[in-house]
């Protein structure tokens, strides 16, 4: 009898044991901690959190093509010249070849920039070379602190003024000021050559818009690219270009047409300071300029490689307002089907 009872308990416990074991089985397997029960409530969760998130806008090229958006710097001003920067996306229309096209991208933040100094260093620019370093620095100090900025200067040959460093940013005026100071001027003007070399370096900047400031008498004697190739390269690029020209009645040289030309492709401005003061007010319009603009983009109706005409204006305003951007873009090209 007791032999029965004790192999009957022993079952029991047996029993009981496999239980257990099943238990902590199905625990291991379904509990609260489980990762696989939970994926889908984590997959849900982070989408929920990342819809929640604020969109973050890439970087688009100029250079339209399938994927990518045509981006227009504007910069909207009133009767007194002052800088208005307060405006909607709905307010602006923006036509391509004239038809209306809706906008994909707008923003009038002051976001950092990538900027390129374009400085004439010829000879002819001997007695003026301390102004212009004064009004670079002015021009970095009156930037957003981010942006990016580097210099190139160009007399025979066209170098960059500040050494092995591709960027600087706008608040190392420290950095800025001695490269600036050891431009020493000579020889002849290589104007074009300067301009393309700078829009060449501007592309390997981080920043989604891009400008130049081209600090000349807008004359050339020493390139190797013609203004053409100079006008051309512009309108390729998403640079707006904004030009200073500096220099006296009796400089032979003087060409203030390019300097209009260059700008006016690009959307930018062309400026004639007549005083060292004239161009230190020069140098800090525009860089609240750059700061107080907008950007717009929208999606390339066409891929024909063709030059489209862009015009952008505002919708029902009940004050006038003057609007600028580039006058127009190259398409990309159709790609070819497999």
């Amino acid at each position: 009898m007791a032999r029965q009872e004790g192999r009957k308990a022993g079952r029991q416990e047996a029993k009981a044991g496999r239980q257990r074991r099943q238990e902590a089985q199905a625990e291991r397997q379904q509990g609260p901690f489980c990762l696989p029960a939970f994926l889908p409530l984590i997959t849900a969760f982070l989408l929920f959190s990342l819809s929640a998130l604020p969109a973050i806008a890439q970087a688009p090229s100029f250079k339209s093509g399938s994927a990518e958006l045509v981006v227009l710097p504007v910069v909207v001003t009133d009767k007194q010249g002052r800088f208005v920067s307060d405006l909607t996306t709905e307010q602006f229309a923006v036509f391509d070849n004239g038809r209306r096209m809706p906008i994909e991208f707008f923003t009038n933040e002051d976001t950092p920039v990538t900027i390129g100094l374009v400085v004439d260093a010829s000879g002819s620019m001997r007695s003026k070379i301390g102004e212009v370093v004064a009004a670079t620095l002015a021009f970095a100090k009156s930037s957003n602190p981010n942006d990016e900025l580097f210099a190139v200067r160009f007399n025979d040959d066209v170098q960059s003024a500040v050494g092995d460093a591709p960027f600087l940013l706008a608040s190392d005026v420290g950095r800025l000021e001695s490269a600036m100071t050891s431009v020493r001027p000579d020889g002849r003007t290589a104007l074009y050559d300067g301009v393309m070399m700078a829009l060449e370096h501007l592309t390997r900047g981080s920043r989604s818009r891009k400008v130049l400031v081209v600090i000349s008498d807008g004359g050339d004697n020493a390139s190797t690219a013609t203004l053409d190739d100079a006008l051309k390269r512009a309108r390729d690029s998403n640079a707006a270009i904004y030009t200073v020209g500096i220099y006296d009645e009796n400089d032979i040289d003087r060409n203030p047409r390019v300097l209009k030309e260059l700008a006016h492709t690009t959307g930018g401005e062309r400026y004639l300071p007549r005083s060292p003061g004239d161009l230190l007010r020069v140098c800090n319009q525009i860089a609240r300029e750059i700061r107080s603009g907008y950007t717009i983009g929208y999606v390339p109706p066409d891929h024909d490689g063709a030059y489209h005409r862009v015009r952008v204006v505002l919708d029902a305003q009940p004050r006038k307002l003057n609007v600028r951007t580039r006058p127009g873009y190259f398409a990309a090209g159709r790609t070819a089907q497999p």
